[in-house]
Protein backbone atom coordinates (compact mmCIF):
# COMPACT_ATOMS: atom_id res chain seq x y z
CA UNK A 1 0.00 0.00 0.00
CA UNK A 2 2.72 2.23 1.27
CA UNK A 3 4.67 1.62 -2.07
CA UNK A 4 1.60 2.55 -4.46
CA UNK A 5 1.16 6.02 -2.45
CA UNK A 6 4.20 6.17 -3.05
CA UNK A 7 4.29 6.07 -6.57
CA UNK A 8 0.80 8.04 -6.91
CA UNK A 9 2.68 11.18 -5.42
CA UNK A 10 5.53 10.75 -7.31
CA UNK A 11 3.42 10.67 -10.66
CA UNK A 12 1.21 13.69 -9.13
CA UNK A 13 4.29 15.65 -8.79
CA UNK A 14 6.00 14.54 -12.50
CA UNK A 15 2.43 16.24 -13.60
CA UNK A 16 3.12 19.56 -12.02
CA UNK A 17 6.33 19.95 -13.04
CA UNK A 18 5.52 18.83 -16.74
CA UNK A 19 2.43 21.73 -16.54
CA UNK A 20 2.69 24.62 -17.54
CA UNK A 21 4.04 27.17 -15.60
CA UNK A 22 1.09 29.97 -16.10
CA UNK A 23 -1.20 26.68 -15.35
CA UNK A 24 -0.63 27.09 -11.47
CA UNK A 25 0.22 30.95 -11.67
CA UNK A 26 -2.74 32.60 -13.62
CA UNK A 27 -6.64 32.20 -12.76
CA UNK A 28 -7.61 31.28 -16.40
CA UNK A 29 -6.53 29.30 -19.29
CA UNK A 30 -8.34 31.15 -22.05
CA UNK A 31 -7.81 34.83 -21.67
CA UNK A 32 -9.14 37.47 -24.50
CA UNK A 33 -7.43 40.24 -25.76
CA UNK A 34 -9.64 43.32 -27.77
CA UNK A 35 -8.59 46.13 -29.37
CA UNK A 36 -10.39 48.60 -31.19
CA UNK A 37 -7.77 48.21 -34.08
CA UNK A 38 -8.83 46.35 -37.64
CA UNK A 39 -6.61 43.86 -38.11
CA UNK A 40 -3.18 44.53 -39.12
CA UNK A 41 -3.50 47.74 -37.34
CA UNK A 42 -1.32 48.85 -34.69
CA UNK A 43 -3.07 47.06 -31.76
CA UNK A 44 -3.94 44.08 -33.36
CA UNK A 45 -0.51 44.06 -34.17
CA UNK A 46 1.02 44.22 -30.78
CA UNK A 47 -1.87 42.13 -29.06
CA UNK A 48 -0.85 38.81 -31.45
CA UNK A 49 3.00 39.12 -31.54
CA UNK A 50 2.48 39.89 -27.04
CA UNK A 51 -0.03 36.72 -27.43
CA UNK A 52 2.22 34.62 -29.77
CA UNK A 53 4.98 34.66 -26.75
CA UNK A 54 3.19 35.62 -23.59
CA UNK A 55 1.16 32.10 -24.19
CA UNK A 56 3.72 29.30 -24.18
CA UNK A 57 4.92 31.23 -20.79
CA UNK A 58 2.03 31.99 -18.97
CA UNK A 59 0.24 28.35 -20.18
CA UNK A 60 -2.40 30.47 -21.05
CA UNK A 61 -4.23 30.35 -24.98
CA UNK A 62 -4.78 33.85 -25.44
CA UNK A 63 -7.13 34.86 -28.43
CA UNK A 64 -7.27 38.34 -29.87
CA UNK A 65 -10.43 39.72 -30.78
CA UNK A 66 -11.37 42.90 -33.09
CA UNK A 67 -14.13 44.91 -31.70
CA UNK A 68 -14.62 48.22 -34.33
CA UNK A 69 -16.79 50.99 -34.20
CA UNK A 70 -16.89 54.87 -32.49
CA UNK A 71 -13.15 55.26 -32.28
CA UNK A 72 -13.22 52.52 -29.51
CA UNK A 73 -16.27 53.13 -27.75
CA UNK A 74 -17.70 49.76 -28.82
CA UNK A 75 -14.52 47.64 -27.76
CA UNK A 76 -14.43 49.76 -24.64
CA UNK A 77 -18.05 49.01 -23.87
CA UNK A 78 -17.43 45.38 -24.45
CA UNK A 79 -14.41 44.96 -22.77
CA UNK A 80 -16.37 46.70 -19.33
CA UNK A 81 -19.39 44.15 -19.38
CA UNK A 82 -16.94 41.48 -18.92
CA UNK A 83 -15.58 40.03 -15.50
CA UNK A 84 -12.76 41.58 -14.03
CA UNK A 85 -11.35 38.13 -13.35
CA UNK A 86 -8.46 38.17 -15.51
CA UNK A 87 -10.31 36.66 -18.27
CA UNK A 88 -10.69 39.50 -20.84
CA UNK A 89 -8.11 42.85 -21.51
CA UNK A 90 -8.78 45.67 -23.84
CA UNK A 91 -5.28 46.83 -26.02
CA UNK A 92 -4.81 50.44 -24.35
CA UNK A 93 -3.13 53.20 -26.08
CA UNK A 94 -4.02 56.96 -25.96
CA UNK A 95 -6.76 56.62 -28.15
CA UNK A 96 -9.06 55.54 -25.43
CA UNK A 97 -8.46 58.28 -23.58
CA UNK A 98 -9.33 60.68 -26.51
CA UNK A 99 -12.10 59.30 -27.54
CA UNK A 100 -13.54 59.20 -24.00
CA UNK A 101 -12.65 63.18 -23.91
CA UNK A 102 -13.61 63.82 -27.31
CA UNK A 103 -16.91 61.97 -28.23
CA UNK A 104 -17.99 61.38 -24.64
CA UNK A 105 -19.55 57.92 -24.73
CA UNK A 106 -22.12 56.15 -22.47
CA UNK A 107 -19.03 53.91 -21.69
CA UNK A 108 -15.52 55.56 -21.15
CA UNK A 109 -12.08 54.77 -19.96
CA UNK A 110 -12.32 55.71 -16.44
CA UNK A 111 -14.60 51.93 -16.54
CA UNK A 112 -11.37 50.28 -17.12
CA UNK A 113 -8.59 49.33 -14.90
CA UNK A 114 -5.42 49.87 -16.40
CA UNK A 115 -3.20 46.52 -15.56
CA UNK A 116 0.29 47.24 -16.99
CA UNK A 117 1.92 50.01 -19.51
CA UNK A 118 4.24 47.69 -21.63
CA UNK A 119 5.74 49.87 -24.20
CA UNK A 120 5.98 53.05 -25.94
CA UNK A 121 5.69 53.27 -29.70
CA UNK A 122 7.58 55.99 -31.85
CA UNK A 123 5.12 57.22 -34.35
CA UNK A 124 6.13 57.96 -38.03
CA UNK A 125 5.13 60.11 -41.12
CA UNK A 126 4.90 57.84 -44.07
CA UNK A 127 3.96 57.56 -47.94
CA UNK A 128 3.55 55.14 -50.42
CA UNK A 129 7.28 54.48 -52.33
CA UNK A 130 6.74 56.09 -55.68
CA UNK A 131 4.87 59.52 -54.44
CA UNK A 132 7.24 62.33 -55.22
CA UNK A 133 7.63 63.18 -51.34
CA UNK A 134 11.03 62.88 -49.91
CA UNK A 135 10.62 65.18 -46.79
CA UNK A 136 8.28 66.25 -44.53
CA UNK A 137 8.75 69.90 -46.47
CA UNK A 138 7.49 68.57 -49.76
CA UNK A 139 4.67 67.45 -48.37
CA UNK A 140 4.01 70.64 -46.73
CA UNK A 141 4.92 72.59 -49.34
CA UNK A 142 2.33 70.16 -51.68
CA UNK A 143 -0.66 71.12 -49.09
CA UNK A 144 0.27 74.80 -49.92
CA UNK A 145 0.51 74.50 -53.81
CA UNK A 146 -2.42 72.13 -53.84
CA UNK A 147 -4.65 73.15 -50.84
CA UNK A 148 -7.75 71.06 -52.92
CA UNK A 149 -5.93 68.07 -53.61
CA UNK A 150 -3.96 67.62 -50.28
CA UNK A 151 -5.09 65.17 -48.25
CA UNK A 152 -3.49 63.53 -44.55
CA UNK A 153 -4.35 60.31 -42.81
CA UNK A 154 -4.31 58.77 -39.28
CA UNK A 155 -6.67 55.93 -37.28
CA UNK A 156 -9.35 56.98 -35.28
CA UNK A 157 -10.52 60.30 -34.98
CA UNK A 158 -9.81 60.17 -31.58
CA UNK A 159 -6.31 59.08 -31.93
CA UNK A 160 -3.15 60.47 -30.79
CA UNK A 161 -2.33 60.30 -34.46
CA UNK A 162 -4.89 62.61 -35.94
CA UNK A 163 -4.60 64.84 -33.10
CA UNK A 164 -0.73 65.30 -34.32
CA UNK A 165 -1.80 65.88 -37.84
CA UNK A 166 -4.25 68.38 -36.67
CA UNK A 167 -1.27 69.75 -34.69
CA UNK A 168 1.15 69.71 -37.68
CA UNK A 169 -1.52 71.38 -39.99
CA UNK A 170 -1.62 74.80 -37.42
CA UNK A 171 2.08 75.07 -36.57
CA UNK A 172 2.62 75.24 -40.33
CA UNK A 173 -0.20 77.13 -41.15
CA UNK A 174 -1.69 75.19 -43.94
CA UNK A 175 -5.73 73.89 -44.11
CA UNK A 176 -5.45 70.16 -45.10
CA UNK A 177 -8.36 67.39 -44.69
CA UNK A 178 -7.40 64.74 -41.83
CA UNK A 179 -9.08 61.71 -42.72
CA UNK A 180 -10.02 59.31 -40.16
CA UNK A 181 -10.31 55.50 -40.43
CA UNK A 182 -10.97 52.46 -38.39
CA UNK A 183 -7.31 51.57 -37.81
CA UNK A 184 -4.04 51.55 -39.68
CA UNK A 185 -4.71 48.94 -41.84
CA UNK A 186 -7.56 50.55 -43.73
CA UNK A 187 -5.37 53.75 -43.78
CA UNK A 188 -2.21 51.93 -45.33
CA UNK A 189 -4.67 51.02 -48.39
CA UNK A 190 -5.57 54.26 -48.92
CA UNK A 191 -1.52 55.91 -48.69
CA UNK A 192 -0.50 52.74 -50.94
CA UNK A 193 -3.40 53.32 -53.64
CA UNK A 194 -2.50 57.14 -53.41
CA UNK A 195 -5.87 58.64 -52.00
CA UNK A 196 -3.69 60.37 -48.70
CA UNK A 197 -0.52 61.92 -49.53
CA UNK A 198 0.32 60.30 -46.09
CA UNK A 199 -0.34 58.91 -43.07
CA UNK A 200 0.71 58.26 -39.38
CA UNK A 201 1.41 55.17 -37.82
CA UNK A 202 4.01 53.20 -36.03
CA UNK A 203 6.96 51.88 -37.52
CA UNK A 204 5.42 47.83 -36.31
CA UNK A 205 2.31 48.09 -38.65
CA UNK A 206 4.19 49.19 -41.57
CA UNK A 207 6.84 46.65 -41.52
CA UNK A 208 5.57 44.37 -44.08
CA UNK A 209 5.15 47.68 -46.43
CA UNK A 210 8.74 48.44 -45.40
CA UNK A 211 10.06 44.92 -46.19
CA UNK A 212 8.08 44.96 -49.51
CA UNK A 213 9.48 48.44 -50.59
CA UNK A 214 5.79 49.76 -50.45
CA UNK A 215 6.42 52.78 -48.29
CA UNK A 216 8.74 55.51 -47.19
CA UNK A 217 9.55 57.05 -44.07
CA UNK A 218 9.54 60.53 -44.51
CA UNK A 219 9.67 61.77 -40.52
CA UNK A 220 9.87 60.23 -36.74
CA UNK A 221 7.44 62.26 -34.67
CA UNK A 222 9.65 61.49 -31.41
CA UNK A 223 12.31 63.79 -30.11
CA UNK A 224 15.21 61.30 -31.13
CA UNK A 225 15.55 59.35 -34.39
CA UNK A 226 14.86 55.62 -34.38
CA UNK A 227 18.50 53.59 -33.95
CA UNK A 228 16.78 51.52 -36.70
CA UNK A 229 16.40 54.63 -39.05
CA UNK A 230 19.16 56.93 -38.67
CA UNK A 231 19.05 58.44 -42.20
CA UNK A 232 14.97 59.44 -41.41
CA UNK A 233 15.08 62.98 -39.41
CA UNK A 234 12.45 63.91 -37.00
CA UNK A 235 9.66 66.35 -37.72
CA UNK A 236 11.49 68.98 -35.23
CA UNK A 237 14.45 68.48 -37.70
CA UNK A 238 12.56 69.63 -40.89
CA UNK A 239 11.53 73.00 -38.88
CA UNK A 240 7.99 71.33 -37.61
CA UNK A 241 7.71 70.99 -33.75
CA UNK A 242 5.79 67.95 -33.27
CA UNK A 243 6.64 65.34 -31.20
CA UNK A 244 3.92 63.28 -29.36
CA UNK A 245 4.46 60.02 -26.83
CA UNK A 246 2.35 57.07 -27.89
CA UNK A 247 2.26 53.96 -25.18
CA UNK A 248 0.58 50.69 -25.17
CA UNK A 249 -0.84 48.46 -22.39
CA UNK A 250 -3.38 46.62 -21.81
CA UNK A 251 -6.81 47.38 -19.04
CA UNK A 252 -9.06 45.04 -17.42
CA UNK A 253 -12.81 45.70 -16.35
CA UNK A 254 -12.82 48.11 -13.35
CA UNK A 255 -12.48 46.00 -9.97
CA UNK A 256 -9.83 43.73 -11.51
CA UNK A 257 -8.60 40.56 -9.11
CA UNK A 258 -5.41 41.75 -7.62
CA UNK A 259 -4.15 37.87 -7.98
CA UNK A 260 -5.03 38.24 -12.03
CA UNK A 261 -3.10 41.95 -11.94
CA UNK A 262 -0.19 40.30 -10.27
CA UNK A 263 0.04 36.89 -12.39
CA UNK A 264 -0.10 39.46 -15.34
CA UNK A 265 3.08 41.38 -14.51
CA UNK A 266 4.89 38.15 -13.63
CA UNK A 267 4.47 36.57 -16.92
CA UNK A 268 4.93 40.13 -18.87
CA UNK A 269 8.33 40.95 -17.08
CA UNK A 270 9.35 37.44 -17.78
CA UNK A 271 8.00 37.58 -21.38
CA UNK A 272 10.41 40.61 -21.93
CA UNK A 273 12.96 38.91 -21.30
CA UNK A 274 12.99 36.48 -23.47
CA UNK A 275 14.94 36.63 -25.95
CA UNK A 276 12.55 35.89 -29.33
CA UNK A 277 10.18 38.73 -27.94
CA UNK A 278 12.93 41.29 -27.16
CA UNK A 279 14.41 40.34 -30.95
CA UNK A 280 10.72 41.03 -32.68
CA UNK A 281 9.54 44.12 -30.45
CA UNK A 282 13.44 45.67 -31.13
CA UNK A 283 12.96 44.70 -34.75
CA UNK A 284 9.41 46.68 -34.50
CA UNK A 285 11.21 49.75 -32.48
CA UNK A 286 9.22 49.79 -29.34
CA UNK A 287 10.20 50.42 -26.36
CA UNK A 288 9.72 48.40 -23.70
CA UNK A 289 8.59 50.92 -20.58
CA UNK A 290 6.96 47.71 -18.44
CA UNK A 291 4.85 49.09 -15.34
CA UNK A 292 2.59 47.28 -13.35
CA UNK A 293 -0.82 47.73 -12.38
CA UNK A 294 -0.12 50.50 -9.65
CA UNK A 295 2.11 52.91 -11.70
CA UNK A 296 -0.23 52.12 -14.91
CA UNK A 297 -2.99 54.04 -12.74
CA UNK A 298 -0.91 56.83 -12.29
CA UNK A 299 0.81 56.95 -15.28
CA UNK A 300 -3.09 56.58 -17.36
CA UNK A 301 -4.39 59.57 -14.94
CA UNK A 302 -1.40 61.68 -15.92
CA UNK A 303 -1.91 61.24 -19.37
CA UNK A 304 -5.24 62.00 -19.32
CA UNK A 305 -4.40 65.24 -17.57
CA UNK A 306 -2.28 66.18 -20.41
CA UNK A 307 -4.63 65.03 -22.87
CA UNK A 308 -7.42 67.03 -21.64
CA UNK A 309 -4.94 70.50 -21.87
CA UNK A 310 -3.90 69.65 -25.31
CA UNK A 311 -7.50 69.26 -26.36
CA UNK A 312 -8.10 72.69 -24.79
CA UNK A 313 -5.29 74.66 -26.09
CA UNK A 314 -6.63 72.51 -29.65
CA UNK A 315 -9.91 73.96 -29.23
CA UNK A 316 -11.30 70.85 -29.41
CA UNK A 317 -13.02 70.48 -26.08
CA UNK A 318 -14.16 73.35 -23.72
CA UNK A 319 -12.08 75.46 -21.40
Amino acid sequence: MKSYLFRTAAFALAALAMAPAGAQGYPHQRVTLVTHSSPGGGSDVFLRDLARHLGPIMGVNFTVENVSGGSGAKAMAHVAKGKPDGSIFYATTPTYIQTSLLSKPDVNYTALEPVAIVFEDPEVVFTRADAPFKSLTDVIEHARRNPSKARWGAATPASLERIALERMSRKVNVKVPVVPHEGGGDMMINVLNGTLDIGVGEVQELQSQLQAGKVRILAVLSDKRLATFPNVPTAREQGVDISVRKFRGLAAPKGVSPEAAKALEAGLRKVMADPAFKKSYTDSNLVPTLMGHDEAVRFTNEFAGDITQTLKELGVTGK
